[in-house]
Formats: structure tokens, sequence, C-alpha cells
């Protein structure tokens, strides 16, 4: 069996995903599908700096949370960019925002879609029983990447409205300081002062 994607765009961002996130899954693909379909429905590009802005409503070691990194791959949001914020809701949805353009649209996982796959997919089988992804019996894990590359999106996804917006503004800090006590570059926003002193959190003795 072979990874069967008829999009020219959706195959080329699967190959770059699949290297990205380090092991085949339908999660991570599912959510190439929902970026590109946010992106497209948007009318926007990848993100190259700041330009998309996503909300991302999935948190940590919940089931299908390889979800974010397919969104990410396919809207050019990243946590390196700061224009990526996990919101920790354990949802299968997101919202992305055109800052330039002053709209937004959200996109969800349907219920059936998650509750079916939880159920009766033989890859999440695998998974329950403890099962690492990349241990999975490669003919499940192509299966499973098939059927979800490939059921029309609207048996898949919640597509909200395209709707108006006002974005946070985001602006870099440029300026930063060296740590007091262990000597590291801390940026402006970060520094904590005491006795006077420049720290950074670790070494200010300040949780946050």
């Amino acid at each position: 069996m072979a990874i069967e994607i008829q999009d020219p765009e959706l195959k080329e961002m699967f190959e770059h995903g699949l290297y990205f996130h380090g092991h085949l899954c339908p999660a991570m693909p599912l959510g190439l599908r929902a970026g590109l379909l946010a992106r497209r429905k948007l009318g926007v590009g990848r993100s190259q700096d700041k330009e998309l802005m996503l909300l991302a409503e999935t948190a940590e070691g919940h089931a299908m949370a390889c979800f974010l990194d397919g969104v990410m791959m396919a809207t050019g949001c990243t946590y390196g960019k700061g224009n990526c914020k996990k919101l920790r809701y354990g949802k299968l949805a997101f919202t992305l925002i055109d800052r330039k353009a002053k709209k937004q649209i959200r996109v969800s996982v349907k219920a059936e879609f998650i509750l079916q796959a939880l159920k009766t997919s033989p890859f999440i089988a695998q998974r329950k029983m403890g099962v690492p992804p990349q241990e999975v019996k490669r003919e499940i894990a192509e299966a499973a990447v098939n059927k979800v590359m490939n059921l029309p999106e609207e048996e898949i996804f919640n597509i909200g409205e395209v709707v108006p917006c006002e974005p946070e503004v985001i602006k870099g800090i440029f300026e930063a300081y060296p740590c007091e006590k262990c000597g590291e570059v801390v940026y402006a926003k970060w520094i904590r002062v005491k006795d006077g002193k420049f720290y950074c959190i670790p070494c200010s003795g300040y949780k946050e």
C-alpha cells in the first residue's frame, strides 16, 4: 500500500510534514488538510512572517494531538515566529487569523469523526495498547493516513464563516541584558529585577 494524495500542494506538504513530525500517523495529515482548508477559505498563502496568527485548541497528551504539527506545516504559523498560540482546550480545532485583512476562520474536526476513530481505528487501537506510533505496522498506518487524506472534507471538518476580527499587535523585542548571575542574555520583557540588578527568571528565584 502507498499513500495516495491527489492534491499537489497537499502532497508536497505531506512529505515535508512527515519529515518534520517524525512518524507516520493519521493526525498530522488531518492537520495538514485542516490548515490548508482554512488558508484557502481565507484566500492566503503560508505565513512567511507574522501575516497569519494561529490559535490552536489542542493540549498535551491526548490522542490525535499530532494534528497541530500538520496545521503548523500547512499555515506556516510556528512557535519560533511567535504566531502560534496553544490554548490547551483539549480540542481538535483552531482559529486562523489573517492579520493584514483583519479576518479569521475557525475549523474543527467533527465530533462523529473523532469518536468513530477512537472506537474503531486499528491505528488508535495499537496506540491504546502502548505501541509507539513509529512501531505501528506500516500497512495499518498507511491505511489510516489514506482514509484521512481522501475522505471529502465535509465529512471530517466543521468549517466556520470568515468573519472580521481585530488581531493583537505583535511587536518584536530587540532590547536585551545579561543576567547578573549566569551571564546569559535575556530579552527585556523577561528580565527580573532583584536588589536593583537584572536576572533571568531561573536565577531570580521568581516562579515567572
